[in-house]
This record gives structure tokens, sequence and C-alpha cells, in this order.
């Protein structure tokens, strides 16, 4: 078994994955970037190292730097967590060829011929797995997307090779949109991934999201742990999972069971994985099951741990990370298919910093006030947030995870709404008055809900009702430091590593606190995408209106250039914010007088982009 593993990745998966560590006897190694720097997955690990600033690809997409914090703290492994490097077999190789360290995931082979979807495609069509009808090699001119339209008619959905969650995925209704949607797909998948490839399938238009939990050894050993239904989404990103799925009958949870375990077996698959596949949806009243001869089709692989992996663990009594570990260290799966038991029902509520009220705008800062989670027989928290944590917008908006276990599904609906009502969150804004208003709701209640329910059925003034009945206070002001404490806490950096020191002094007065150089004072990190100091960022020289950026993010493409005539509603920059391509258009017409910034540059909110006259 492992000695110590660094957890490349931050926030509640970094502390869920050290947990795990932690009852294996393992110890724990923390990366972080500058805006991490107080995170409670920091506060939680053995150990400490700054990656860099707060750009993702400047810390934690960093290979050599979290290889080389991995050597630093002489771990032999690294747990990726999901999201970030989960996914990158170029970095899942170059940690397989570092001397001494393992990697805990699938092989970088294996990860290479499942992430890009055509090579999964391939592979699961030889393995009698149903695909959706589509390309297996990529595409990269638009005669290619009108030729599959005429074959197979519109819409079509045009997917980047490293995508998921909706990234990279651009839908096209006609053929007037090929050119556009051909292009941003690409130029999402360049951003997202680095990797402008994309391939075309048809586009479903009432599907299920169900997902099949593997396990897979070094030993020939492959488990299926039963699936999960993430069909309530927003925006193709999950917002609550369920297992096992209340619309399948047992035939046909068994036959996408054992699609899923033929296609990783083909793919010589090992450590833990996902595959998941699109149900279409029938006419069916409430209470009625997708029978057998239903249509299921293959979607994808993720070689990873997933967000919802905690439901599986909920109704299989199965810790999954910890078998991860022990399938990277060698070990052979101990238990059989048949030893596979499901009980009960679970939940996952993602608890993002969001506002549904407000198009689900993610949340710009705050203080967490109050921090009140629930508890209770059968509910599970997965967070890294304290009270008085400062929220950390630099990445997902994903603070905390709620799972629940019923022993059916009607309990864990009841028991769902109880454990809703006692998470407190003060400070901030959070999805939960949403997830209180889905566990009411007779679709969602009757699982009879697709993928496209919430962004094109659900009245949107029924989120804004529950918005104003249980939002609570999302004030994001702090409480004012105490001037009589004389407790001084202090982080030094010593070499790249991170050290908690605690002074105290009675009679003297409060000095902020900030990070320590060794030798040094205390000095504060520069800002996300700046530079320090007075400069603000551009200087502005053309007259007019300014249009300026609504969230923090990075820009993807500047569409005007000076001296362009623009229209109501045309679109002059593509920011990408929390994982979302953004269009900001204008809001009226006019002459642009001055471009602000430029393609791969990071800005603030509030932050000028372009001036109009």
């Amino acid at each position: 078994m492992f000695r110590k593993v660094l957890v490349a990745n931050r926030g509640e998966i970094a502390v869920r994955v050290m947990r795990a560590c932690e009852e294996l006897n393992i110890g724990t190694v923390a990366v972080y970037s500058e805006a991490d720097k107080d995170s409670g997955h920091v506060r939680y690990a053995d150990e400490a190292y700054n990656v860099g600033p707060a750009r993702a690809a400047d810390s934690y997409l960093d290979h050599e730097g979290v290889i080389e914090a991995a050597r630093k703290a002489d771990a032999d492994a690294i747990h990726p967590g999901y999201g970030f490097l989960a996914e990158n077999a170029e970095f899942a190789g170059k940690v397989e060829d570092a001397e001494g360290i393992t990697w805990i995931g699938p092989s970088s082979d294996a990860m290479e011929s499942l992430g890009e979807k055509t090579k999964a495609r391939t592979i699961m069509n030889e393995a009698d797995v149903p695909i959706v009808p589509g390309t297996t090699d990529p595409v990269t001119e638009p005669a290619e997307v009108k030729e599959f339209g005429e074959k197979h008619g519109y819409p079509i959905a045009i997917k980047a090779e490293g995508g998921g969650g909706g990234r990279g995925m651009k839908v096209v209704w006609d053929e007037s949109e090929v050119e556009d949607q051909l292009e941003s797909a690409q130029r999402e998948g360049e951003a997202y991934f680095d990797n402008d490839s994309v391939y075309l399938e048809r586009y479903l238009e009432q599907p299920r999201h169900i997902e099949v939990q593997i396990l897979a050894d070094e030993h020939g050993n492959v488990r299926h742990l039963g699936e999960r239904d993430c069909s309530l989404q927003r925006r193709h990103q999950k917002v609550i999972e369920e297992g096992p799925s209340a619309a399948l009958s047992d035939e046909l949870r068994e036959k996408i069971g054992e699609a899923a375990r033929r296609g990783v077996a083909a793919a010589d698959y090992t450590n833990a994985g996902t595959v998941e596949f699109l149900v279409e949806e029938e006419d069916r009243e409430a209470g009625e099951l997708l029978g057998p001869d239903a249509n299921f089709f293959f979607l994808e692989v993720n070689t990873r741990i997933q967000v919802e992996h905690t439901v599986t663990e909920q109704i299989t009594g199965l810790d999954i990370v910890k078998r991860q570990i022990e399938v990277a260290a060698g070990e052979e799966i101990d238990f059989e298919q048949d030893e596979v038991d499901i009980d009960g029902h679970a939940m996952e509520f993602r608890i993002n910093a969001e506002n549904a009220a407000n198009d689900f705008a993610p949340a710009t800062g705050g203080t967490l006030e109050t921090y009140d989670p629930p508890g209770g027989i059968g509910v599970r928290l997965d967070d890294a947030l304290r009270q008085g944590d400062e929220l950390v917008t630099d990445y997902d908006s994903m603070i905390a995870k709620l799972v629940v276990w019923g022993e059916d599904r009607d309990e864990c609906i009841e028991r769902s709404l109880r454990a809703l009502r006692e998470y407190e969150i003060e400070g901030i804004p959070t999805i939960i008055p949403f997830h209180r208003l889905m566990l009411t709701d007779e679709e969602f209640v009757a699982s009879t809900h697709t993928t496209k329910y919430l962004d094109e059925e659900l009245d949107e003034s029924r989120i804004e009702e529950a918005q104003e009945q249980w939002g609570g206070d999302t004030g994001s002001g702090g409480s004012e430091d105490d001037e009589e404490s004389t407790e001084r806490e202090f982080t030094v950096e010593v070499n790249g590593k991170r050290f908690e020191v605690e002074l105290e002094e009675h009679g003297a007065p409060a000095i902020p606190t900030g990070d320590v150089e060794a030798g040094g004072g205390a000095s504060r990190p520069e800002p996300a995408g700046g530079s320090g100091g007075d400069d603000g960022g551009a200087e502005l020289e053309g007259d007019g209106e300014t249009v300026d950026a609504e969230m923090q993010g990075t820009i993807l493409d500047v569409e005007v250039e000076e001296g362009d005539e623009v229209a109501a509603g045309d679109v002059l920059v593509v920011l990408e914010a929390m994982k979302m391509e953004n269009d900001i258009v204008a809001s009226r017409g006019g002459t642009v007088t001055q471009i602000a910034v430029e393609e791969g540059e990071s800005v603030d909110m509030g932050d000028t982009l372009v001036v109009l006259e």
C-alpha cells in the first residue's frame, strides 16, 4: 500500500479522497493555488504545496508543477479527483513515467482510447454496445456536417473529443447554423481540453441520462455497481443525481449494466470509471417503467471518479475511492458481480453558489457568515467549507454535496426535504431553494422528466418564488474584525511548502495576517488575472459607453475590431466562466472605439471589455 498520496485537486473532492487515505493509514498532500491558500482541502491535508497563481492553467493544470510537488513531498502516488487533470491522458502518462510515483486511475492508454469520443464509439460498437448514429472519425469542415444532416436529419450534436457535461457541445438545428456552431464547438474544445477535434451525433430530443459505475482491476475482473439517473440537468450540467433509476425496469437495468461491462472489458480498462448512456423516453404514466425494449445508446466513458459517485456508495456500501487506491496498488477486487447488492435509494444535491432565480448566475464573492449543515440518519455531507470562509470564485461554483439515503425513493425524498430545510447558509446565494422546489415537483417526483425538463419545460416563475420563500440572507459582507483579539495566525511558505503558525500575545493590538515569506514580512497575493499595483488593467482611450464583464472569466474570442459598426444583440466578446461559454452582446447599436481585452486574458467582474460610441 502507498505511504503518501498527493491529491491533485481542490475543494470537497480533495477532502473526500484524503478521508479515504486516512482510513487506509496513508499520508495526504494537498496542492493549492494562491486563490485557495485558505481553503478547506489545505487545512485538512497533512502537507500542502503552492503550485501557482489563481489561474488554473498556471496551477492545478500545471503538469510539471504538480509532479514536482509530489517529489518534494516524497509522495508515492497521485490521485486526480475529478475535473482539472483527472481525464488528461498526457498527464497520466507523465505520472506513470515518473520514478517512484503511481497514478491512481486507469492507464494513460485506456484514458486516451476512451477519453476521445470517436475512439470510444469504435470500441463500444465492436463490443456490441448500442451507439447513437454518428461519426467515428473527427470532422473538420462544414460540408461534412451538412452531409451528415442530409443523411440523418437535424438536429445534430457537434461534440468536442475531450468534452463532457455539455462543455464543447453545440446543437445544430438547421443547415444555416452549421458554420457558426462548428467553429464554436472547436473553439470550446481547444479552450477547455486543448483539443479542437470534434465529432457528430444524432441529437436525441427526449433522453434520460443513465450512467453505470464500473470498477475493474489488473487481474481481469470487471464489476458494475448499478446505475445512477442523472436526467435532471441545467444546460447539460447535472444538479440532482439519484440511484437506482426510478424509470427503468429490472430487465432494462440489467441490459444496460452488462453493456457497460462489455465495453469496459473490451477497452482493457482498470480502476474506477463510469459508462454513460442516453435512454429514449417513452409516453408512459407515472409508475409505469421503461421496458427491456426501450432504446438506449452509449454516450461516453468518464475515465475517473465522478461527482455523483457518492450515490452509488450509499446504495452499495462500497467506498469507491478506497477501492480506486487498492486497485492502483495492485490488489484484486474481492467480490463477484452477483454479490453487488443495491440497498434502498439515494440522491445527491449539488450545492452550487448560484442564484437559481437569476438564470443560475454564479456568486461573485461573499463570506459564509452562517454555515450549519444538516445531519441525522441517512444524511451525508461532502464539503470543504467552514463558517467564516470566503467564497473562492475562480473555479467551479459547486461548494458542497448533500447526499441522502432512504429505504425507498419516497423516504429518500422526504428525508431530503428535511435535510435541505436544516441546511443553513448565509452570506452567499445557493440553489438549496431550487432543490426544495424540485422535491415537490410532479414531474420529478414521478420520475418522468428528461434532460430537457429544466431548460425547456419548467416554469421559471416557480424558481423565483422558491428563491424568495427560502433564499435566506445572501449578503456578501463578513463579520467585523475583533480588534481586541490577541491571537495571531500566519501562513508561512518555505520552498513552496505550507506551514501554519499561531501566535498569542496578551494586551497587543490585532495586526493584519497574511502569507509570510521566509525572512520577510506579511504580504498578500496579487489578484487573479492582474499584476497588482494601481494600473487597473488596460487604459481606456476610446469615447462612449463601456461594455463590462458581468463575471470573472477568461476571454475566449473577440468577435469585433475597432471601427466596426454593431447592432443591439451583436456578439462582441466570448467569455468563458464557470466552465460555460458566454456571449457578451451589445445592448445598443454603435461603433467600436476601443477593445480593452485580448484572447486568453483573464478578467474580473466589472472590467471593461469594449467601448462603444
